[in-house]
């Protein structure tokens, strides 16, 4: 059909001068293959060699630090995204590299323990640096900031990813309940954002992963919340009464919805599902929330969650004392060695400390170590980068002291 193949983001879209802009050059090795690969795909390949894609695989996406392996990790969810919305790309004519850039890039900023970590951290941000914590924004904070690799003069650089992935990134929250998704129009700084799902999407490629991204998990929940026996059989019986069109397993919701939306979309109506298919949406988004997302079966692990990122949060910034902060982190070494060696490393990249030689980096410098504010800033940022396996390591380190 390729109905969007006149919209996609390729070379004659009058946003593609927008869509492919860096903040700064990528370098190139000039070994004669620098077109080789498009200015989207370099961007994939920036991503999954990076250190937050890395650890999405330990990273929770409904259920916290599963003993099973096949229950869904964050990982395996952004694996999915990548999946379906390459599909609904490739079908109406968009650009399947973008689509594919975005996907694999667009839960970076997830803390450990998921949408509840999420929460706790945002809780301390508000307090401790006056403005929340949301995974989006922190996501593009991670990929223009934080996340770094090794350049071809074996110095550390940012990623510096195009306007196209980093507004996707940014972009890609928001409950698709309204009739149709369309990208807007114009460019903007992505700091504008104050909050999630201000601003639509720039490109279609990015409404394509938005939506993608709800179609990939509802299904997906249902499916664990069976393995781990948060849903009774009466509950499951439920929900497939609820829901005559389809039997409710995770294989035929993603096949419903994906050719639904194919379906009914186009670029003068937007991309879109029937009401049918919006009603099956809904639906099964309620049960889920009523019935897994608030269960309480899982209020114990959210309180530990708390537990957990408080107390290191508090560690850490109990060290702070201006110019002897980092004096004081080392200190810390001969009680809560993998905490305090782990942090100093990592501030070297971002901040002018002692154990930082500027020839092996080629990077922002982000923090400022005798501002407090900045300080919080830093411990809120490494906490969030953390698995659910490190912090409980860490934790357990300062407890059992």
């Amino acid at each position: 059909m390729k109905k969007f193949e006149n919209v996609a983001t390729i070379k004659n879209n009058p946003k593609w001068k927008n869509a492919t802009k860096r903040e700064t050059e990528l370098y190139s090795h000039t070994y004669g293959l620098t077109t080789m690969r498009t200015e989207f795909d370099r961007d994939y390949t920036r991503i999954i060699n990076s250190n937050a894609y890395k650890r999405l695989k330990h990273k929770t996406q409904v259920f916290f630090s599963p003993d099973n392996d096949h229950i869904c990790t964050r990982i395996e969810h952004v694996n999915l995204v990548e999946s379906v919305s390459y599909t609904i790309a490739s079908y109406l004519g968009l650009n399947t590299e973008l689509t594919r850039a975005i996907a694999v890039a667009h839960d970076l900023g997830h803390s450990s323990f998921g949408h509840q970590g999420e929460k706790i951290l945002s809780t301390i941000a508000q307090r401790e640096v006056g403005e929340p914590f949301w995974h989006e924004k922190n996501g593009l904070h991670f990929v223009d900031n934080l996340e770094l690799l090794i350049d071809f003069e074996n110095k550390k650089r940012n990623l510096d990813l195009t306007y196209a992935v980093r507004d996707g990134i940014i972009s890609h929250c928001g409950e698709i309940d309204e009739e149709s998704l369309s990208p807007r129009k114009e460019w903007i700084d992505l700091k504008q954002y104050q909050k999630p799902n201000e601003f639509a999407p720039y490109t279609w490629e990015a409404c394509v992963v938005k939506i993608a991204d709800k179609i990939s998990y509802i299904g997906r929940d249902i499916e664990d919340a069976k393995v781990m026996k948060i849903l009774t059989e009466k509950e499951i019986q439920t929900i497939n009464s609820m829901i005559q069109k389809i039997d409710v397993n995770h294989s035929n919701i993603i096949n419903f919805l994906t050719v639904d939306l194919c379906k009914n979309s186009s670029p003068e109506k937007g991309l879109r599902f029937s009401k049918e298919a919006m009603e099956v949406m809904k639906t099964i988004k309620d049960f889920n929330y009523e019935k897994i997302y608030k269960n309480e079966k899982i209020s114990p692990s959210i309180r530990y969650f708390k537990l957990v990122i408080n107390e290191i949060f508090y560690c850490l910034e109990n060290e702070f004392a201006e110019k002897r902060t980092i004096y004081n982190l080392k200190k810390l070494s001969r009680y809560y060695p993998n905490l305090s060696d782990g942090f100093v490393t990592w501030l070297a990249n971002y901040a002018q400390t002692e154990d930082r030689n500027e020839a092996d980096f080629n990077n922002k410098i982000i923090y400022n170590l005798q501002n407090k504010t900045d300080y919080a800033k830093a411990i809120i940022d490494y906490i969030s980068g953390m698995t659910d396996s490190y912090i409980i390591q860490i934790y357990d380190e300062i407890v059992r002291f």
